[in-house]
């Protein structure tokens, strides 16, 4: 196992209490035994472990030999550290993406800067639940199962695509759980093991790893031989740059001419600042297009309504293997999401003035405190791309969880091994947090530049 596959699979491993020996052989432990580190396993050298997690060398041995005396582990002379038992070879299917274990490990006082997402429903989506109660009690002979989603919300964002000029039908449109699911779907549809599919580099980790989960290679370069095509054209994540329109056409023809599948990821197309433009969809350069779009970022985490909009063909394809995974979503939220959705733009025009408040007082914090970091100013989005001057972000994340802040090291959201400097750091949080937050992270940045060693490990992204 490379050393970043394992340090990711730790999430915060070292933000409880504790003797950090005692923290890192519990986190390993529980690795173990839910299976994510199956018997056989090869674990990092001692000194590697203890440079990517930034901790002593001592530390990673006492927690080697606690497990070893546990029978987890089993140390040998030449041949390393390995799981206890023989190779399965069949791993558990699980994330390593450091920003889904944020999601799915307890706060417990860290700040999180890691996943960025609205955090609480604004007014306008507790009015559209209150307006469609009516209509949620006058069903009937509707037993609630629509795999293709709602036709009210389908024909509602039918309706969105046209008022920015690409003409949409309600069967070109799949609603699914999230942004997420529709990665997922699409994935499974598109996909074969050993299929390669280009993406920007760095790009979202859930796009990463859902190509993965299906055995593909994400490649940065290489045009021939290609299964898909995966981009983020406006307000990226991470870095928040938008792509300009001729070369979003470009890329749109030669896919097509190619008979290459696209993936236009449109999530966060409506997160631009005041005064920024939304492009139009790259599908009106390319019937072929695959377009995804979603609710959770630019209206609430919570509410979990994406889709997918695409050829009929397409759309029954997928369809068929949503099917698979459930019948159908919420309808509550599908109809409120229905009702939210032709009174968006204020509500989009409100977040940008407060996303954009966020963006300036969190790089007036940066300068303030951490003027050797480049945090660039973007024109949209959620998160700022940072440099570091020196070191690596995977080994100073871990620092940094230990000062109790939280935030994405850019090696994991880089396909083509790169971005090792780079941290993802989102600003969708109260100014009061957010100056919290920096001041914990230029604690552990003195902390990381005071050690007498700090070469970075190679950034390499388990697969």
């Amino acid at each position: 196992m490379e050393p970043i596959g394992l340090v990711e699979r730790l999430g915060r491993w070292s933000s409880g209490r504790g003797a950090l020996y005692l923290l890192l052989a519990a986190r390993i432990r529980s690795l173990i035994d839910d299976g994510e580190l199956p018997p056989g396993t090869l674990l990092p050298p001692d000194r590697v472990l203890a440079t990517a997690l930034s901790v002593g060398r001592s530390t990673v041995v006492a927690a080697y030999d606690l497990l070893a005396a546990e029978g987890r582990i089993v140390r040998r002379q030449g041949s390393g550290t390995r799981v206890a038992g023989p190779d399965s070879g069949t791993p558990k299917p699980t994330t390593e993406a450091p920003g889904f274990l944020h999601l799915l490990e307890p706060r417990d006082g860290v700040i999180m800067l890691a996943c960025a997402a609205p955090d609480a429903p604004p007014p306008e989506l507790v009015d559209a639940y209150a307006r469609i109660l009516p209509d949620l009690a006058g069903i009937a002979g509707d037993i609630g199962y629509h795999p293709m989603g709602h036709p009210a919300l389908r024909t509602a964002i039918a309706d969105r695509y046209r008022s920015r000029g690409l003409p949409t039908e309600p069967d070109q449109v799949l609603v699914t759980t999230g942004g997420q699911q529709a990665l997922t779907l699409l994935a499974r549809t598109l996909v074969r093991p050993g299929d390669r599919v280009l993406v920007q580099a760095p790009t979202y980790f859930g796009a990463l790893e859902a190509f993965r989960a299906e055995g593909a290679v994400p490649v940065t370069s290489g045009p021939a031989g290609l299964a898909a095509v995966y981009g983020i054209t406006a307000f990226h994540n991470p870095t928040g740059e938008v792509v300009p329109e001729p070369l979003r056409r470009r890329a749109a023809l030669s896919a097509s001419a190619a008979g290459v599948p696209l993936i236009d990821d449109e999530v966060l197309c409506d997160l631009g600042f005041p005064g920024a433009a939304v492009p139009p969809p790259m599908a009106v350069h390319s019937a072929d297009v695959i377009t995804i779009g979603s609710l959770s970022k630019v209206v609430w985490g919570g509410l979990r309504v994406g889709w997918v909009r695409a050829s009929a063909g397409m759309v029954a394809r997928l369809a068929r293997m949503r099917t698979v995974m459930d019948l159908g979503g919420n309808v509550p939220a599908q109809l409120a999401a229905a009702a939210l959705l032709p009174t968006l733009d204020a509500l989009v025009a409100r977040s940008a003035v407060r996303r954009k408040a966020q963006h300036d007082h969190l790089r007036s914090e940066l300068g303030r405190l951490l003027p050797s970091w480049e945090a660039p100013a973007v024109p949209g989005g959620q998160t700022l791309w940072v440099r570091l001057p020196s070191g690596d972000g995977g080994s100073f994340t871990q620092v940094a969880l230990r000062h109790g802040v939280a935030v994405l090291p850019g090696a994991g959201l880089d396909a083509g091994g790169g971005s090792g400097d780079r941290l993802r750091v989102q600003f969708m949080a109260s100014e009061e947090e957010l100056g919290e937050a920096v001041r914990r992270l230029a604690d552990a940045w003195r902390e990381y530049e005071a050690r007498p060693s700090r070469e970075p490990f190679p950034p390499v992204m388990a697969v």
